[in-house]
């Protein structure tokens, strides 16, 4: 307790300090006022307006002048320029060039002091605000902004609460205002009053309507059957640029951007879209393609359409699916009517606008019939009670099989040997059937796939790459996206044709967590394989136990199109006025 108390003691002691009479004081040099600076000053003006407003102009002319007038009253100053910004918003530096531009000369050293009307004509958004000020000062020599509506000086200390409170406002402003915008569009849609921009094919009236422009119209119809015919955006962006046609605003050279702007337009077809896309930031501005996070209005049928709704349908159609590199006329969905194949689908390698429900409507529209070749019953009698054993028990090492994965299918190499090597080959699908077919195909054929490949003077099978048409036949056959499927084939052969058929309900299942260990049906927990009987009935053999097959029975389609494509012999005539036309058209200019 006694040192405690002497600890103490010599603590308050030591703190009691020396006198001023033993100190000598060397003052601080007092901080500089506004005010009250006594060296010359190279300072700059900021200035900005928000809008292009023709109101807005006369502000900014406003604010110029003002400060070149207050600098000119002061000795101690010196204008080193005047930045401006014109119809620039102030909640992000995105296009503020000429604020970029000031910060760097500040960097530089070839400024002393910023002069401004107010925080919110510095900057609207509160981190680049405090950003900026604290960034200037920290430059050796520091450099101050004077915002004149608030009188705060930025190198004058105790302003740095005011400052960061009047940023804060400075946002929420903008954040009103961006609200009380929202608002008022969404106002302005609901009415039908939709924005109608400039574009290529109309002219405005006096009271702001759409009306077709003969001359122009005739360019969009030209894209348009180029397009359909199966020319990509480049081509038809090379063609009209040789033609010598000209855009909207007079230019003659074409890009790939603007073609596809055009044919994703929907006001060629006579339709107006509102809100396409949105700002959900308001202090970025960036858009945003709306994919219903807000509401969308379309008027159909506002104005006098160049292009019909069915060939703009099928435009977008052809669109969606340029990845997968097709380019012919919009295909439909085909069922084979006849032969072996019947109620057979084919599967288009680069179309990837099927449904899985369009698989199957196509297959129903052809009535099923029984294989005209069953095998008499009392051939069979002496093995009822037998099964036939399903080959997935034994080595499958040399058998035919194919393994579909999500983006790709494989066949084995005794698939290939047993088709002769062929190159190219159709897929066939029955959806009611559960059977998936291969037969010998040639390039020109519409459905052709390459499945084999050439490796030391040897025919391998290739990895196909089906990103158009996998997930859709994934979904028609129920199987899950990321597992792999293992299917065992019949190969069927006679005097004329070759062909390979899987059945689909018997997949070996691979999946991501075991992707060596293959998973069986449930079905197959109690037997060995299927009676021999019902074994020689199924359709993926009894089909092929006689008779003529008809297996290169070509398919047709199932059944009208759901859309009026223009045909394509009347595209190929267009094509070939619209571009004589054009031709005469320019030569004359």
């Amino acid at each position: 307790m006694g040192d405690t108390t002497n600890l103490k003691s010599k603590i308050r002691e030591r703190y009691q300090g020396a006198g001023a009479d033993i100190l000598d004081i060397i003052p601080a040099i007092p901080e500089a006022g506004f005010h009250s600076q006594t060296s010359v000053k190279r300072v700059a003006v900021y200035a900005r307006v928000s809008t292009d407003d023709l109101r807005q102009t006369s502000s900014y002319e406003l604010q110029k002048n003002h400060y070149t007038d207050m600098i000119s009253r002061r000795s101690d100053w010196e204008l080193a320029e005047i930045y401006a910004d014109e119809g620039i918003s102030g909640t992000s530096l995105k296009h503020r060039d000429a604020f970029v531009r000031m910060i760097a000369d500040c960097e530089e050293g070839k400024i002393d002091l910023i002069v401004t009307k107010s925080v919110s004509r510095f900057a609207r958004n509160l981190l680049d605000c405090i950003g900026y000020v604290q960034k200037l000062k920290d430059l050796k020599p520091p450099v101050g902004i004077f915002f004149e509506s608030e009188n705060i000086y930025t190198l004058n200390s105790g302003n740095d609460l005011s400052l960061s409170l009047l940023a804060t406002f400075a946002q929420e402003e903008s954040h009103n205002k961006s609200e009380i915008m929202n608002a008022s569009i969404e106002m302005r849609f609901k009415r039908g009053i939709f924005l109608t921009p400039a574009l290529l094919g109309y002219d405005r009236d006096e009271n702001g309507n759409l009306t077709v422009n003969e001359e122009e119209a005739r360019i969009v119809r030209l894209i348009f059957f180029l397009y359909l015919y199966g020319y990509t955006c480049p081509q038809i962006a090379g063609i009209l640029t040789d033609t010598g046609c000209k855009t909207k605003k007079g230019n003659t050279v074409w890009s790939a951007g603007s073609i596809l702007g055009i044919l994703q337009n929907e006001r060629h077809c006579g339709d107006v879209l509102a809100r396409k896309t949105f700002t959900p930031n308001y202090l970025n501005h960036k858009a945003k393609k709306n994919r219903k996070d807000r509401n969308q209005y379309i008027w159909r049928n506002h104005h006098e359409s160049i292009i019909p709704r069915g060939d703009f349908i099928a435009v977008q159609r052809l669109l969606a699916n340029a990845k997968y590199g097709n380019k012919s006329i919009l295909p439909q969905t085909e069922v084979i009517t006849e032969g072996v194949f019947r109620g057979f689908v084919p599967v288009h390698p680069k179309w990837g606008g099927f449904r899985p429900e369009d698989y199957r409507l196509a297959s129903q529209s052809v009535p099923d019939k029984a294989p005209a070749c069953f095998p008499p019953a009392r051939e069979n009698a002496a093995l009822q009670g037998f099964q036939i054993v399903r080959a997935q028990y034994f080595n499958t090492t040399e058998r035919i099989c194919v393994t579909f994965r999500e983006k790709t299918v494989r066949f084995s190499a005794e698939a290939i040997r047993r088709m002769h090597c062929c190159e190219y080959v159709e897929f066939l699908v029955h959806p009611g059937h559960m059977l998936f077919a291969v037969r010998p195909g040639t390039k020109e054929d519409r459905h052709a796939i390459r499945w084999t490949a050439s490796k030391n003077g040897k025919t391998i099978p290739r990895n196909i790459h089906g990103c158009a048409y996998l997930p859709t036949l994934f979904a028609l056959f129920g199987w899950e996206s990321g597992y792999r499927y293992r299917i065992l084939g019949i190969c069927h052969q006679n005097a004329e044709e070759s062909i390979l058929i899987f059945n689909l309900r018997e997949a070996e299942v691979f999946t991501p967590s075991a992707p060596k260990e293959a998973v069986y049906p449930p079905g197959w927990e109690n037997s060995f394989g299927s009676d021999s009987l019902t074994h020689a009935r199924t359709r993926e053999i009894a089909a092929f136990s006689g008779g003529k097959w008809n297996a290169a029975m070509q398919s047709r389609p199932h059944a009208e199109p759901d859309i009026q494509v223009t045909d394509a012999a009347e595209i190929h005539a267009g094509i070939h006025s619209l571009l004589r036309q054009l031709q005469e058209t320019t030569e004359t200019i």
